[in-house]
């Protein structure tokens, strides 16, 4: 069964921060926070993206073989759902309180029974596959829980000063990582990390 990852959408900057301030479905990046994702290059969407270092794009590469995408509401919203398909028609599992009117986009699966279950699906349907996740709420959650398996942040070398930050309210719990990698680039440094079991 493959890990849950979390990966791409975790562009940071050195003070924490995934978005600028203000950020909503009109502008998901918020003021400034586009910055944090120029290491992606410009590809309007995910199918277009290619970052244009050879470190980065084999991070990137990495990313993409991903059998299953968890999601937060609010991130899918921000994103259009990708569509119904983020990439290569695999299934994406939003997590979620309440399911919204309508049914959703392509290959993409409403969860309201809680992050281990969303957790347990998406591994489920990943095969032996990595899961990518997106979202700092969904992130939070998976590490309160304890089922998230590897970290990945792409770190850019700026200073926000304000905006959504990755850890805000993660809670008291204390969470060992364990460094296995850091790819440095001209637009950002790769560190992953082994989330360590409590």
């Amino acid at each position: 069964m493959g890990r849950l990852v979390l990966c791409m959408s975790m562009s940071m900057s050195l003070d924490g921060f995934i978005a600028g301030p203000g950020d909503n479905k009109d502008h998901p990046f918020g003021t400034k926070g586009r910055r944090l994702h120029g290491w992606l290059g410009d590809g309007g969407d995910v199918s277009g993206f290619r970052p244009g270092d050879e470190p980065s794009r084999a991070v990137f590469g990495e990313l993409m073989p991903a059998g299953a995408v968890i999601t937060g509401r609010r991130t899918g919203d921000f994103a259009g759902y990708w569509g119904g398909d983020h990439h290569d028609g695999v299934p994406i599992f939003v997590r979620t309180h309440q399911a919204p009117a309508g049914a959703p986009p392509g290959d993409v699966r409403l969860v309201t029974g809680g992050i281990e279950s969303c957790a347990g699906q998406a591994k489920a349907a990943a095969g032996d596959r990595d899961v990518m996740l997106h979202g700092a709420g969904t992130a939070r959650e998976c590490l309160r829980a304890r089922v998230l398996d590897v970290l990945e942040i792409q770190l850019v070398p700026v200073l926000s000063g304000r905006g959504r930050r990755l850890f805000d309210g993660l809670g008291p719990g204390h969470i060992e990582l364990q460094l296995v990698r850091a790819v440095e680039s001209p637009g950002a440094l790769h560190p992953r990390y082994e989330v360590q079991c409590a």
